[in-house]
């Protein structure tokens, strides 16, 4: 069987990290004996410039014929200046619009050889950190009306959080099937106290909650949520929220890990497309330079592994590779602690090919 895969490299870093992730995902495919073909897609600022546009409709008939999308990274400021409609992030939109990528996952992980490099303190942390942010991707405040006015104080500015039953009920569901595959835990996070879509939101999510009778469901306001991931972040598994709460409170537990290099995600539809990248962003400073962490590009790509093709064996085979070569103390510059040497890119993806 084959594995179509449509490769955007995209923008700074995306190119290096890209090209690591799929030798590991080769590595992967001759050692298990599938068949993986990659088709590159070009999109981001990269783009723009060599087409006039951030996203060509090449790039997305390519990516409409693929089984799952995987991503480096698009962006920087040599795109600044350009018309919002033709910077490259102009292309993340129009790819969850086009291919209906409404469900963002997003792990939070601490690996123990890496433990030092969480802020918050041991007793806190405990012996590890596991959990997943699922976040609504194409509703809420982000693409809700907008507009600025004329007003008594002078010119004003308004957004519109808006949210029907249906786009909730469906990242609801997305979000108990990942708990029923984890922890059976599931916190819902909302702002109910003040906002009517929140309100919606609670209803919504609590009726669905009688249909996973498995899941210890719960609830919590946003602001008490950011805290409670600061004070306790071993209560979650899996946390769902709309659009921009997701946005602010993934990017807390990303730092909580200790660094953004090493964590995946994936951005899903219905059934197993999705499209797969790591969170941090283009990183122009370092771009060129040989030194950027490929480790989230990989796990991203082990995360297609398991959630878009369902192979289990050859996405934890990846995972187990990162983590035998950080407990054997190979590092990137960014999670290097004083006096420890690093790696380059290729060097790094090297040692985590060595362990697949």
């Amino acid at each position: 069987m084959k594995y179509n895969i449509a490769v955007i490299k995209g923008d700074g870093i995306g190119p290096e990290i890209i090209d690591e992730a799929v030798s590991v995902l080769r590595s992967a495919a001759i050692k298990f004996g599938r068949d993986f073909v990659f088709r590159e897609a070009p999109a981001g600022g990269n783009a723009y410039d060599a087409y006039g546009t951030p996203i060509p409709k090449e790039s997305m008939d390519i990516c409409k014929a693929s089984d799952a999308v995987l991503l480096g990274a698009v962006g920087g400021p040599k795109w600044n200046k350009a018309p919002v409609d033709k910077r490259p992030e102009a292309a993340l939109f129009a790819l969850r619009k086009e291919l209906n990528l409404y469900a963002n996952i997003r792990p939070a992980v601490i690996y123990p050889s890496l433990k030092k490099a969480c802020p918050l303190k041991d007793e806190i942390i405990g012996d590890k950190l596991d959990l997943v942010i699922i976040r609504e991707l194409t509703g809420g405040i982000y693409f809700g009306k907008r507009g600025r006015v004329a007003a008594a104080a002078g010119e004003a500015a308004y957004d519109t959080m808006f949210y029907s039953r249906f786009e909730i009920e469906r990242i609801g569901r997305k979000a108990f099937e990942l708990a029923m595959l984890r922890g059976k835990k599931l916190c819902s996070v909302d702002k109910a106290n003040v906002l009517e879509s929140s309100r919606l939101w609670r209803e919504t999510m609590h009726s669905l909650s009688q249909e996973f009778p498995e899941v210890l469901y719960s609830e919590l306001y946003v602001d008490n949520a950011a805290m409670q991931l600061v004070k306790n972040p071993r209560q979650f598994d899996v946390i769902v929220t709309e659009n921009m709460f997701g946005d602010i409170l993934s990017d807390e537990a990303s730092m909580i890990t200790g660094s953004i290099g090493m964590l995946p995600s994936a951005s899903m539809g219905e059934g197993s497309f999705g499209l797969y990248e790591p969170i941090h962003g283009s990183a122009p400073d370092i771009a060129g330079k040989g030194i950027a962490n490929p480790i989230a590009a990989i796990l991203s790509g082990a995360m297609m592994l398991r959630y878009s093709f369902g192979l289990k064996d050859e996405a934890d085979c990846i995972e187990n590779a990162v983590s035998k070569a950080l407990d054997s103390g190979f590092r990137t510059t960014d999670i290097a602690a004083e006096g420890e040497k690093s790696l380059g890119t290729h060097e790094m993806a090297g040692k985590i090919i060595d362990r697949i």
